[in-house]
């Protein structure tokens, strides 16, 4: 079963205690927690190491950012430290976040707001002014930008198990709703096929094929079952093969080695975490052109597109 993945981001060596006790209590809920030092992270040869941070972000469901008094190394890529780039990462990519700062930094954060213009002042509890810059930046965001002090790891855990509780009893109560609003959302499709079929035959273009298909095209069934199968919140829509394999890779899928050109389908798969995820389509939905054939709900058959997730037992090597 796939797990919640969490992003643990702080400096490490003046809040690695910090850091261990969360990775220890996101382990007791059950979930997958991400750090650098525990080579959690897979760096390639072909770029920076800190870009594969900011791109194991993009494979995460919440990242958690610890700030604290040290402001860490530099990164190669920006005016900001490493762990400030991967709080940006997040924000834009508008994965769910929590912000934690020391208290004594917090508090000294307001100092600085008040002397900020003034260049000669030595602070306390930050061994750089960019710190308070950073806290300035976050805080002057419209949303996902909510900040906690803490004094220790605990205050953390406490407030991060209220809040998963939280996000758990809502994800309940829409999935209550979830059946309700797919039969409003089917009749609203079919409502609003119905209108422009009456659009249609009211102009008299009934000696119009393409005008047929293209109606037919914007409600098409592939589109409906792969907006179900991979859980896509929005409206699904493409027109051929290239497109459709566009969608996939927007959805972090790639074309899978083992396919066969003599075949009669096309394999594509995801591996993230402990899981493998594979789509499968058959090659026959689409015409000689690559165009996405027209089908009706009644012709279409389910198993022209196939979706598996099996659990990896073995690293494969």
């Amino acid at each position: 079963m796939a797990k919640p993945r969490i992003f643990i981001s702080s400096t490490y060596y003046d809040l690695r205690h910090i850091r261990s006790d969360i990775e220890r209590f996101i382990k007791e809920q059950g979930y997958e927690s991400i750090l650098n030092e525990q080579g959690n992270i897979a760096y390639g040869k072909d770029e920076k190491l800190e870009d594969y941070c900011y791109k194991e972000i993009n494979n995460v469901d919440i990242l958690v950012s610890i700030i604290g008094g040290r402001y860490g190394s530099e990164s190669k890529n920006d005016n900001n430290s490493v762990s400030q780039m991967e709080l940006k990462t997040a924000f834009e990519l508008n994965k769910q976040v929590y912000i934690f700062i020391e208290k004594s930094v917090y508090n000294e954060y307001h100092f600085y707001l008040s002397n900020k213009t003034n260049e000669t002042i030595i602070y306390t509890y930050a061994d750089n002014v960019k710190i308070y810059q950073f806290i300035e930046f976050v805080e002057s965001l419209p949303n996902n930008n909510t900040i906690h002090g803490f004094e220790t790891s605990s205050d953390i855990s406490s407030f991060l198990k209220e809040q998963w509780a939280g996000l758990f009893q809502r994800f309940l109560q829409d999935q209550t709703r979830h059946k309700e609003l797919n039969v409003i959302k089917g009749i609203e499709n079919t409502a609003k096929t119905l209108n422009q079929l009456v659009t249609f035959l009211t102009e008299e273009k009934r000696g119009s094929e393409n005008a047929i298909n293209e109606i037919l095209l914007s409600n098409h069934p592939a589109m409906e079952q792969i907006k179900e199968l991979l859980g896509i919140p929005y409206r699904v829509y493409f027109v051929n093969k290239e497109e459709f394999n566009d969608l996939l890779k927007a959805r972090g899928f790639r074309e899978s080695s083992n396919n066969l050109p003599f075949e009669d389908k096309t394999t594509w798969e995801l591996i993230r975490s402990d899981y493998k995820y594979e789509l499968t389509y058959k090659d026959e939905i689409f015409n000689s052109d690559n165009k996405l054939k027209v089908y009706t709900k009644e012709e279409w058959n389910p198993n022209f597109i196939t979706y598996n997730v099996t659990e990896i037992d073995d690293l494969p090597f």
